[in-house]
């Protein structure tokens, strides 16, 4: 019996710890490097944010969606569902901080047991965001951190390969040939655009980025009125709880998600008027606050740029550490040590 209240009280303990405290994650894509690599395992404080009250509480525990060794077996039931309940109010994000969170766009599953990502939060509630020749300026001021940052580069060199150790000694991982002899294109860090310079038989760099005023109609809101791109985007003010925005056919589709699925209200529209709840209205006062997430990998990052505002229902917690690194490239493990224990920011 001594043994079974033993193990009883350590799994109880290491539970609340996980839901309450912090808890581990591994970095699964290369959306953050080179601020987190792929194959980084990770410590998120919940206390940094304040714990969130599960929102299905009948779940298995150490798991999330699905049941282990299994496909389609969901891992918790939702007989009961909690509303959404923060301890310590609303969390305190600050510009620049690695997030993880539950990814707002799945639908069909409880917030709490959505897919998990991480990205740098660029805009906090009541910032108005604008991406200019793919630099993040908040408040018509640029903060981006220009040293932790990845963008896709074209390279012109007068042979057809480029020494492919070279490149892996840089970290470099993404990238290749494109149609044209002697033309490639990698993803780089400002460190390793400097180092690729010099470079045997590299004659030229040229940053790849998009033109202001050419439209991507993948990228949110998904409205031709939105003229906008990875690299030329907004501006867009993102919404505090308790401010009011003006409303209008046009404004819509900025905010048209966050009034019927993240708040709950009835929308709709009819002959260019709208009508929330029944009630025609020309403005909206946000009940919740939202932020603006980014992956570091500027141009292989599936971010804020595609699917808009997380709620802060969705935040999860704070990433402070990695702690431990494992490199799964070249059909190998290779322990990165000098990661080990690293602080995030």
């Amino acid at each position: 019996m001594d043994w079974i209240k033993a193990i009883v009280f350590a799994f109880v303990t290491i539970l609340l710890f996980r839901l309450f405290f912090f808890e581990a994650f591994t970095i699964p894509s290369a959306s953050m490097e080179k601020s987190l690599l792929t194959g980084d395992y990770i410590l998120v404080s919940k206390l940094s944010y304040g714990p969130r009250i599960p929102n299905t509480p009948l779940a298995f525990p150490f798991a999330h969606q699905r049941m282990p060794f299994t496909e389609n077996t969901n891992s918790y039931l939702d007989w009961i569902k909690i509303p959404y309940l923060r301890l310590f109010g609303s969390p305190s994000i600050k510009r620049n901080d690695v997030v993880v969170f539950n990814w707002p766009m799945e639908d069909d599953r409880p917030v709490d047991q959505r897919t998990f990502y991480i990205k740098r939060c660029v805009a906090i509630s009541g910032d108005t965001l604008e991406i200019r020749n793919g630099q993040v300026n908040i408040n018509g001021k640029y903060t981006d951190q220009p040293e932790k940052l990845q963008f896709n580069y074209k390279v012109l060199a007068d042979v057809d390969s480029l020494d492919s150790d070279s490149l892996t000694a840089l970290g470099i991982t993404e990238g290749g040939k494109m149609q044209n002899k002697g033309e490639f294109w990698f993803t780089l860090s400002l460190d390793n655009v400097e180092k690729m310079k010099h470079f045997p038989h590299v004659t030229n760099l040229q940053l790849l980025i998009e033109k202001k005023g050419s439209y991507n109609d993948y990228l949110f809101p998904e409205n031709e009125h939105f003229l906008w791109n990875m690299d030329y985007f907004g501006p867009i003010y993102v919404p505090k709880a308790g401010d009011s925005v003006k409303l209008s056919i046009d404004s819509l589709p900025l905010y048209e998600r966050i009034i019927k699925v993240y708040e709950h209200n009835d929308l709709r529209v009819s002959n260019d008027s709208i009508f929330i709840n029944n009630r025609y209205t020309k403005q909206y006062t946000f009940k919740l606050n939202y932020f603006f997430m980014m992956g570091d990998n500027r141009h292989n990052s599936a971010d804020s740029r595609f699917w808009g505002f997380v709620p802060e229902d969705h935040i999860v917690g704070k990433t402070v550490m990695v702690i431990m690194s494992i490199d799964k490239t070249d059909n190998g493990n290779h322990i990165r040590g000098n990661r080990w224990f690293k602080s995030v920011n």
